[in-house]
């Protein structure tokens, strides 16, 4: 196809796509399916060669967030039967991602509901971090905390963090059929709070909330704009006692072309595949490696994932690696550029969230969870095919007395 052999030159070339090149890979059949991974694998593997980052969620506070993202198990008024604590220890906090670090992590992310954090949060959260280093030697540390406050992003930099996730989940123009406590400005200005106090800015998006293809095109352009140097892509987990409950619009297909579409816009950024890949992408998910090159290992913040053996297994079947953590996450020409602008100490990628995932997914801080409105939908799937069986609320890990899925 000219439309994927134009895509794969800029890919190459990190130039940036039309809208209309965009919205041409989202309108792609599935008989051109293969294709259209194998041009955007062309473009991941230049950047990212096989490697797979992996990335660990900590949940530090669940439930009982005062916002009203209708994507998220943790918002105001939820009625899914999720886990709900207050704050974890420092011990404890670093103990959940002592297990992640042992089953090949190289990246923990803290994540705590709430609109944003006070300054006693900075301190506690600044404290975990510093526990957190000082136990598990090189590991990254990303925060997800929510909005920001002026000065925040800086102390948690001077804690020893590498990143800051803040997702702006969906288009500007839509934002507002999603979330009414607060706006589509205020996140985009704390990603530029993260990114100005030299915190490695990650932000992405939630897909399968009712939005249309222009509304997935227009969050990635902006994304794109504010140059995160890694952009989770989640899928909403439709949580029963969520406004988002029954929003069953995904097939394995369109989440494939989603990313696709991302990685062409996205070309030399850390691209990771977050919440709900098990439960949209299902049997498809080696797939998806072609694409991404960085996944969450294990469960999310309120939902679980598959075994991490599992995850292990699936990159190892599929001819990936686990990226290292001596390995330089990003491209040379963008650590490079983060280093001189004095981003940890860590140019490896300084870098998600959210039950779907830092670029994880739900609630809190960051990320992921949910969806929105009802514009006219591409691929609706039918009623009897939702796959409500393969949404889990976590049971295990932090916040519980059983150990961890890592």
């Amino acid at each position: 196809m000219d439309l994927l052999n134009t895509l794969v030159d800029k890919g190459l070339r990190r130039e940036l796509p039309t809208r209309e090149e965009a919205l041409a890979v989202l309108a792609t059949s599935d008989d051109e399916l293969l294709d259209v991974v194998a041009a955007a694998g062309k473009v991941r593997r230049q950047w990212f060669g096989r490697r797979v980052k992996l990335n660990y969620l900590v949940n530090l506070k669940s439930g009982l967030c005062p916002e009203d993202c209708s994507y998220c198990s943790q918002r105001l008024g939820s009625k899914a039967d999720i886990l709900k604590y207050t704050w974890l220890k420092p011990d404890e906090a670093s103990k959940a991602a002592a297990a992640g670090v042992a089953g090949g992590a190289k990246r923990v992310c803290l994540v705590a509901s709430g609109r944003g954090p006070t300054d006693r949060d900075i301190a506690r959260v600044s404290e975990t971090i510093e526990t957190i280093k000082e136990q598990n030697e090189g590991v990254e540390v990303c925060a997800c905390l929510g909005l920001l406050s002026d000065g925040q992003a800086e102390r948690l930099r001077a804690a020893g963090a590498d990143a800051y996730n803040h997702n702006l989940n969906t288009s500007e123009g839509t934002y507002g059929d999603i979330t009414t406590t607060h706006t589509y400005q205020d996140r985009v200005d704390t990603v530029t709070k993260a990114h100005d106090a030299g915190l490695s800015a990650c932000s992405g998006l939630i897909a399968g909330m009712g939005e249309s293809d222009e509304d997935l095109v227009d969050v990635v352009f902006a994304l794109r704009e504010l140059d995160p140097d890694s952009v989770p892509v989640n899928f909403l987990i439709p949580f029963e006692g969520t406004p988002l409950g029954k929003e069953w619009n995904l097939t394995p297909q369109r989440c494939l072309r989603i990313l696709a579409m991302t990685r062409f816009v996205c070309p030399d950024v850390e691209v990771r595949l977050a919440g709900g890949r098990e439960v949209h992408l299902r049997t498809m998910q080696p797939l998806a490696l072609h694409l991404v090159n960085s996944i969450f290992l294990g469960d999310y913040l309120t939902s679980e994932g598959q075994a991490g053996q599992a995850d292990l297994d699936m990159i190892a079947d599929a001819g990936f690696e686990v990226e290292g953590a001596g390995t330089t996450t990003l491209p040379r020409h963008r650590a490079d550029a983060l280093a001189a602008a004095g981003c940890g100490t860590s140019p490896a990628g300084c870098g998600s969230h959210e039950d779907s995932g830092c670029g994880s997914h739900e609630g809190g801080g960051c990320g992921p969870c949910g969806g929105h409105g009802a514009p006219e939908v591409p691929e609706q799937v039918a009623a009897d095919q939702a796959r409500t069986d393969l949404v889990a609320v976590r049971r295990r890990g932090a916040g519980t007395d059983l150990a961890p899925n890592a």
